[in-house]
């Protein structure tokens, strides 16, 4: 069974995504910042999403996630079938280059059975805070990527948010740094 992964930007005051997100503004007021380290760091993003390539075989992430993000339009980058966990049903939905979407009503954890039963042995990609967050209460995710940006958003959601996340004990397995961001790698110690 493969390993349950989030891979998330956030400020240095902990915010993942910054205040009054919309269509308008996927990422919040001022959040797109947090994202700008992919197009700004040369080898860090090629690297990450070679990695994501190779070694996941599916992707969990919210409705409204998939909602800010357009579906990432006619021909998302991953390649992979994603599961969106949603109130509301939506018909499957395949994509130009290999992208599969599947609407999942019946809660986190049937998304995850699905997900699981896609990947196989390789990894699940989660994307977006609130699943995140869920499966780290949970105690279901493995590992967290940070990446860390150097601004202080102020305002928007947390993604460590006081007192919504039980101890847990992580061990840091690898740490980079560019002028961009501080990446970390922790796998959850059990």
């Amino acid at each position: 069974m493969g390993k349950i992964v989030s891979d998330i930007s956030i400020s240095l005051d902990g915010y993942f995504v910054g205040p009054n997100d919309g269509p308008e503004h996927p990422l919040g007021e001022g959040g797109d910042v947090l994202h700008e380290w992919i197009f700004r760091s040369p080898d860090t993003f090629p690297e990450l999403m070679a990695d994501l390539q190779q070694s996941t075989g599916a992707i969990v992430m919210g409705r409204r996630s998939y909602e800010l993000a357009n579906g990432w339009g006619e021909e998302p980058p991953f390649r992979l079938p994603i599961f969106v966990v949603t109130h509301r049903p939506h018909p499957r939905l395949e994509k130009k280059g290999g992208t599969s979407f599947t609407w999942v009503t019946d809660g986190l954890e049937s998304a995850m059975q699905q997900a699981r039963a896609a990947a196989g042995d390789r990894a699940i990609a989660i994307h977006g805070g609130s699943v995140a967050q869920q499966l780290l209460r949970a105690g279901l995710l493995d590992e967290l990527r940070l990446h860390i940006i150097p601004v202080l958003l102020g305002a928007g959601k947390r993604f460590f948010e006081d007192g919504a996340l039980p101890p847990t004990a992580l061990e840091l397995v690898n740490e980079r740094a560019d002028d961009t961001a501080v990446h970390l790698h922790y796998r959850a110690a059990r």
